[in-house]
């Protein structure tokens, strides 16, 4: 399997400050993690490159770049919980170029799959707002890039972050051509992602939200995935699946109250992965989000690149069983979005 890699030094270079959970060690985890897989795959190596203008203003305001770049070289913060250090804005530049990179090599066939792993983060990144230790979205940035130059139609985004992924959904909410999903810890920061959100104007049902209660395990994450995400991306026959892939839903991770596990992604993985070669000739791309726990990481991106790489997939009968909670969300959603038959 031919697999996209894109890195660059400064992604380490972004420092939030002492303390922060969103520090430098995590790019040191995952590449511990991609070496050890590294065997498995055809690695297709491309240097990172910033993001153009054109192609953030896809995505985000003038008003949000403009105010991010002015902190170029700079180190403070961009908004309350978004700290920067001098390489800040330029990591952040490369991050979005190399997830727009990534999802075109993919798209072309030049890569089967790839995984970036790049900081700062985007999911949390609004239209017109940078939150939650995010300045530029990066998989809205990839997506947006495939659909205005033609190489995809329809995108299907799934966020597995224990944070609901509230930018991507500002960014299209209202766009038919992209299916976003999100499973995500409920209440928790930011408080968006109730079930109700359901997408507004084109986009009204392109947008399906599966908030997990705290506590919530690797057989309710298996039954959110088997049961509505998949069929979901099923339905909705999309080009190419993009995984903003946080794994701070890890149960070893300090900022939420989810308990999964590394078998729980990677059983998720491998659904997504059948997923694709079924429906979109096997196109699927990760870009990294959260994950603070150094271990829970490390091993959980392990065993995602191993099933990626055609480990075998572990098996859900083996988890607890899917709460009731779990179980009724499910079926709510299932039949807001017509997916009994899906």
């Amino acid at each position: 399997m031919r697999f996209g890699r894109i890195t660059h030094p400064l992604f380490r270079e972004h420092d939030p400050g002492r303390g922060h959970p969103e520090r430098p060690e995590r790019i040191g985890a995952a590449e511990q993690a991609f070496r050890k897989a590294a065997p498995l795959f055809d690695v297709v190596a491309r240097a990172a490159r910033p993001a153009e203008l054109a192609e953030l203003q896809r995505v985000h305001t003038q008003g949000l770049i403009d105010h991010v770049l002015s902190f170029r070289g700079r180190r403070g913060s961009i908004d309350a919980d978004t700290h920067i250090s001098p390489a800040s804005v330029d990591a952040a530049l490369l991050a979005a170029g190399s997830a727009i990179d990534l999802a075109r090599m993919i798209m072309s066939g030049e890569a089967d799959t790839g995984f970036l792993f790049a900081r700062p983060p985007g999911h949390h990144a609004e239209r017109a707002q940078t939150m939650g230790f995010c300045l530029f979205n990066n998989i809205a940035a990839a997506s947006a890039a495939l659909l205005e130059e033609g190489l995809a139609k329809r995108i299907a985004i799934y966020d597995w972050d224990v944070h609901h992924g509230n930018g991507v959904q500002d960014i299209f909410y209202a766009d038919p051509r992209v299916l976003f999903i999100s499973s995500h810890q409920s209440p928790l920061y930011p408080g968006t992602g109730a079930e109700e959100e359901t997408g507004e104007g084109p986009g009204a049902g392109y947008n399906l939200n599966l908030p997990l209660s705290p506590g919530s395990h690797d057989g309710d994450f298996a039954a959110a995935v088997s049961r509505a995400v998949v069929p979901a991306i099923r339905k909705f026959a999309p080009d190419i699946i993009l995984i903003p892939a946080g794994f701070d839903a890890h149960a070893a991770d300090p900022l939420a109250q989810l308990e999964f596990t590394e078998r729980g992604f990677a059983h998720a993985a491998g659904l997504l992965k059948s997923l694709a070669g079924e429906c979109c000739g096997g196109r699927i791309g990760f870009i990294l989000e959260g994950g603070y726990d150094l271990k829970a990481l490390r091993d959980s991106i392990g065993a995602v690149l191993k099933t990626m790489a055609g480990g075998a997939i572990p098996d859900a009968a083996g988890f607890p069983a899917a709460s009731h909670s779990t179980n009724l969300m499910i079926a709510r959603q299932r039949s807001r979005f017509n997916l009994d038959g899906a």
